[in-house]
């Protein structure tokens, strides 16, 4: 049996806005909801979003979109294990079983990388397994430190490695499998940091260790499942980066888009193959264009569908309105 907990508490003081971190978009899509997206897409039904900060509208947008979740309440933000410790009641209701922790500000978690270290977690029968990266700039995040034997020994935190420990570019994603009845016997063990005073999950790692628990990590292919942002320059770039791959991925399928930078394509779209993409064309969300279409320069489409064969043009190039386009089949 498999759970899931997504820890959604900051406040993302940094991102200058009223809202809580996790509902910041990526391609018009809150991140929360990318996370989400992946953990259904693996088929885990029991579901906790922790929540802290204006928790009431974490609530709101899981209700308005019809996400089965349940949530827990943080009332102090003291660290990670901390935001677990909140969820005890959901974990001892899943106790027979692992659970998937997730940030719920990492939009790019994928369900390959979640199975995967699933599969690996069970075949080595570990207590944890770490989620982890190779980052070519590795600062900011936890390093995974291995002995001679690539066993993995502890996480240590950026503020806490040493100098030569800054040099290891395997970093801790932030996600983890965990056997639930390990992690609630060994969560109370989990002392403070002397740095920041707060209660890291990583800690827990050593824990296990000492207790003779298996501990793996598993190094997803695809670097970006680690990133997350603090600040709109750092959410910009996420924008940026779930463009290329969303335009690289629509290429792959036989779509053709003559103009990247001049081309907005949201999460949730459908393109049929052999359409072509002009540029100036935005596509909002659960818009479905179908096969050997060809789509602008200057449409906007928010939710149309769009039928096979069809050319879509605008009326007036100074109004990109989708009222304004004409269908030519």
């Amino acid at each position: 049996m498999t759970s899931c907990l997504l820890l959604a508490a900051g406040n993302g003081t940094r991102m200058r806005t009223d809202y809580p971190k996790v509902l910041a978009e990526v391609l018009n899509v809150p991140m929360l909801a990318w996370v989400l997206g992946s953990v259904i897409e693996c088929g885990i039904k029991n579901k906790c979003v922790v929540t802290g900060y204006a928790s009431d509208k974490i609530k709101s947008f899981l209700e308005l979109n019809g996400y089965d979740c349940e949530t827990s309440f943080q009332s102090e933000r003291r660290g990670t294990a901390h935001a677990v410790m909140s969820a005890r009641e959901f974990l001892n209701r899943n106790l027979e079983g692992d659970v998937l922790i997730l940030g719920g500000d990492s939009p790019f978690i994928d369900a390959f990388t979640i199975t995967s270290a699933y599969k690996q977690h069970k075949r080595e029968e570990n207590a944890v397994t770490i989620i982890s990266a190779d980052l070519d700039n590795p600062f900011g995040y936890g390093r995974i430190i291995r002995n001679s034997y690539n066993d993995v020994c502890e996480i240590v935190e950026e503020r806490e490695a040493n100098k030569e420990q800054k040099k290891i570019t395997e970093i801790n994603s932030g996600a983890y499998w965990f056997n639930v009845r390990h992690l609630l016997d060994a969560i109370g063990s989990i002392s403070a940091s002397s740095l920041s005073g707060e209660l890291y999950l990583t800690s827990i790692v050593s824990i296990f260790i000492k207790s003779g628990f298996n501990v793996g990590a598993f190094c997803s292919p695809d670097c970006t499942i680690a990133l997350g942002a603090n600040t709109p320059e750092e959410l910009e770039k996420l924008n940026d980066i779930a463009k290329r791959k969303l335009i690289s991925s629509f290429i792959s399928r036989g779509v053709k888009i003559t103009d990247f930078d001049k081309v907005s394509i949201s999460k949730n779209v459908e393109i049929g193959e052999g359409t072509t993409i002009l540029s100036d064309v935005i596509i909002n969300s659960f818009t479905k264009i179908g096969r050997n279409c060809t789509i602008g320069p200057g449409i906007v489409l928010s939710g149309e569908v769009i039928p096979d064969n069809t050319n879509l043009v605008c009326l007036e190039s100074q109004n990109y309105r989708s009222e304004e386009v004409k269908y030519a089949t």
